[in-house]
């Protein structure tokens, strides 16, 4: 088990090692983007800016307009709430081409509550033109994400959390596309959608259904800017039922892209994510099973939503 945020900015520290137009740049959380290594190792590719997020957007987007590679990271919370409009202004409307590596999103900071979370970046910057979404399910995934990035023309966010993550896929041998979904689990019995860490979850949950002969199709959509909309539609043509799983608000993300891109053609669609309520305190695990986020709520789910008619 490997953190993403790990995986992250050891291949960028790899890649920066042999391209010195590679810059991370960072407020006060190179520890929590373990950045350490990296500004250890190449201080004049490094800018550490302190509490300021909206600086740092500001300094990222300079960069990249006089031609770096520039990597913002910091924690997710700050970045799509203190510096949204850097974000929209500064990156997305001026087209300047900057990662922004947000660690510990979703309810990753977990007993620290609703101010440390970030549950409305999807909805927020999906709405940005020109901003690109990824939200990488494990660290074979984030190596590649960081591969393709490094020569990407446009903005983008990437949404990891904080601890390691289980593998979703056992080596590098998949395809890795912009834009495209990844059949984990192929099933014809129901699609499950997910996103990010609840990828893992949503495969667990398919392994414990194909037990009571239930047959999941599971979809990793890393990619939520562009969005797979085919894969979408062929799913629900093909599954007819589709839960999506996220931890992000029910309201804009995931769920509301999907039926969103069902809306001609629609099929039931149950959306398993955080309602509107602040979080309750605990634990990342004990936020996900709270909120039925687990493989064992989205068995659950699965069996309630199976049992209900198709009307």
């Amino acid at each position: 088990m490997i953190a993403c945020r790990k995986q992250f900015t050891d291949t960028l520290l790899e890649l920066a090692r042999e391209d010195k137009d590679i810059i991370a740049v960072t407020t006060d959380a190179r520890g929590s983007v373990t950045l350490g290594d990296f500004s250890t190792a190449l201080p004049q590719q490094f800018v550490e800016c302190g509490i300021a997020e909206q600086d740092a957007v500001g300094i990222s987007a300079g960069l990249a307009h006089s031609g770096k590679k520039v990597f913002c990271c910091g924690p997710a919370c700050f970045y799509v709430a203190r510096a949204l409009e850097q974000v929209k202004v500064d990156l997305a409307y001026s087209e300047n081409p900057v990662t922004i590596l947000g660690v510990s999103g979703g309810v990753a900071y977990g007993a620290l509550g609703a101010t440390h979370h970030s549950l409305h970046d999807i909805a927020a910057l999906r709405t940005f033109p020109g901003m690109t979404i990824c939200l990488p399910s494990d660290w074979h995934v984030t190596k590649k994400l960081v591969k393709f990035l490094v020569d990407y023309d446009k903005p983008c966010y990437v949404r990891v959390g904080r601890a390691a993550v289980p593998d979703v896929y056992s080596d590098d041998d998949f395809t890795f596309e912009v834009g495209k979904a990844i059949t984990v689990v192929d099933g014809t019995d129901l699609t499950i959608v997910a996103t990010g860490e609840t990828v893992w979850h949503a495969w667990q949950a398919a392994l414990q259904l194909k037990e009571q002969g239930i047959a999941a199709r599971v979809l990793d959509c890393s990619w939520l800017k562009p969005f797979d909309e085919e894969a979408i539609r062929r799913a629900a043509r093909e599954t007819g039922r589709i839960i999506t799983v996220e931890e992000h608000s029910r309201f804009g993300g995931l769920g509301a892209m999907v039926c969103e891109v069902l809306s001609e053609q629609p099929v039931p669609v149950r959306i398993i994510g955080i309602p509107d309520e602040n979080v309750v305190h605990g634990t990342n695990a004990e936020i996900f099973h709270h909120y039925g986020m687990d493989a064992e709520g989205i068995v659950r789910a699965t069996l309630s939503f199976l049992a209900t008619p198709n009307s």
